[in-house]
């Protein structure tokens, strides 16, 4: 069963989840071609309203070890690149969002093989507790950055950035990669630079430019 979203600019998205209904696939539409990323959800513990979703909820942040434990090799099993793992609590329930890709991008039916898999491998695991919702995404243009390598990658482009901790009152960022040195991540935010430990960061993304 194929469902659509629209998702903005702005990456703020509705996903109507029809009461009884199997939820299948997710295809994404974006309003600029190639900006959103391709969902896929398989999980029947989902509320019945409308989701709305929010990908700077201030509640999702990188999952932990032990999730990142069970989630790894599955998706190495399906033959995917493994980008991250984002958990947090959204209304009465938990998100689970599982960033995959692969060389020439991943699909709607690579989202949908690793969804119906890892579903399955989560439920006998039981890692995480109560309901939750599992979502299956392709990094789209805003592609989301969890590690060193990969703000060494994108050394250039432009990114936005959440902190753990307030710099001067101030916990968002915009600015330029310019380098990765010491185990440090060093962001040009104008007339200033900022010298990040990875885990200083709650949350960084790309901005996509066209």
């Amino acid at each position: 069963m194929v469902f659509f979203s629209l998702f903005f600019g702005t990456r703020l998205g509705l996903v109507c989840r029809p009461s009884n209904a199997i939820i299948g696939v997710i295809q994404v539409v974006g309003v600029t071609v190639g900006l959103g990323p391709i969902f896929c959800f398989w999980n029947l513990r989902i509320p019945k309203q409308w989701i709305i979703r929010e990908f700077w909820s201030e509640s999702v942040r990188q999952a932990p070890a032990h999730i990142q434990a069970v989630v790894a090799p599955v998706v190495a099993s399906m033959d995917c690149e493994l980008v991250g793992i984002e958990y947090g609590r959204q209304g009465k329930g938990g998100l689970l969002r599982v960033y995959i890709d692969k060389e020439g991008g991943v699909d709607v039916n690579d989202c949908q093989r690793v969804s119906h898999q890892l579903s399955g491998v989560l439920d006998v695991e039981d890692v995480i507790p109560g309901q939750y919702q599992l979502e299956i995404s392709s990094p789209g243009l805003d592609r989301p950055l969890f590690t060193l390598e990969h703000f060494a990658r994108f050394v250039g482009h432009r990114v936005k950035l959440r902190l753990v901790t307030p710099i001067d009152g101030q916990r968002k960022f915009k600015g330029t990669l310019e380098g990765v040195e010491d185990d440090k991540v060093i962001v040009n935010i104008g007339e200033n630079e900022l010298e990040l430990a990875l885990d200083a960061i709650d949350k960084a993304n790309l901005i996509a430019e066209f």
